[in-house]
């Protein structure tokens, strides 16, 4: 991990994997190897968790780390942090072009393909449309005729309507994108989002089960 700073940094013995101890975003280097989040636990671990709100991280963990209990295996290959959408795009374009390295059948071609572009054998694509580059579009989507889709992911069952353009979003399941509506700079659609026909969204992160009909002129959370 370049910036192990930035996460919980976990101090081990190298040879063995036994923990000693966790340091929160440490501002001193103390190790290069993070907690990733992927936890093997034995059933006697659920006992020493109390019936509150408790973080295993910083009250379990390190009291068995402390009865030199704890154990952890260092993951080969590559890892990075995809919880905000903008490292979630980046995410995608370093799969997506891993793919075309090692897997290029996977990808689609043809001439509405832009670059590398992820389309489940289920969804449907209209006429006219111009899809990437690093675009993943998931099961049973329907992207009708017109449509330009850039560094975006379009998740199941999403139906993006006429000539509507998306590029650098998140597009979440079952939503669906009015025709000739733009959605662009980082926004982020929850579940079930429906946005009518010729609205603008600027960078609009919209909670799930949510009908937008008008634009998101800047960058703001709708509830």
């Amino acid at each position: 991990m370049d910036e192990p700073s930035k996460y919980g940094v976990v101090v081990m013995d190298e040879s063995t994997g036994q923990v000693r101890r966790f340091v929160e975003k440490p501002q001193t280097f103390v190790g290069n190897k993070i907690n990733a989040g992927i936890y093997l636990l034995n059933p006697e671990v659920l006992d020493r968790i109390e019936l509150r709100p408790t973080s295993i991280e910083k009250e379990v963990f390190p009291n068995i780390a402390k009865e030199n209990k704890l154990y952890a295996m260092v993951l080969p290959g590559f890892w990075m942090d995809v919880g905000q959408p903008k490292d979630y795009i980046a995410g995608l374009h370093l799969y997506l072009d891993s793919l075309r390295k090692n897997h290029p059948e996977k990808l689609s071609e043809g001439p509405h393909i832009v670059g590398n572009v992820l389309v489940d054998e289920s969804a449907q694509i209209g006429d006219d449309c111009l899809i990437g580059p690093d675009v993943s579009i998931g099961q049973g989507c329907v992207i009708e005729a017109g449509v330009r889709l850039s560094r975006c992911t379009i998740m199941k069952g999403v139906r993006v309507k006429k000539h509507a353009c998306i590029s650098g979003s998140i597009v979440g399941w079952h939503s669906t994108i009015g025709q000739w509506s733009r959605v662009e700079n980082m926004t982020v659609l929850g579940e079930d989002v429906h946005l009518s026909d010729e609205v603008y969204s600027n960078g609009g992160v919209v909670l799930p089960h949510k009908e937008i009909k008008t634009s998101i002129v800047k960058p703001e959370i709708v509830l």
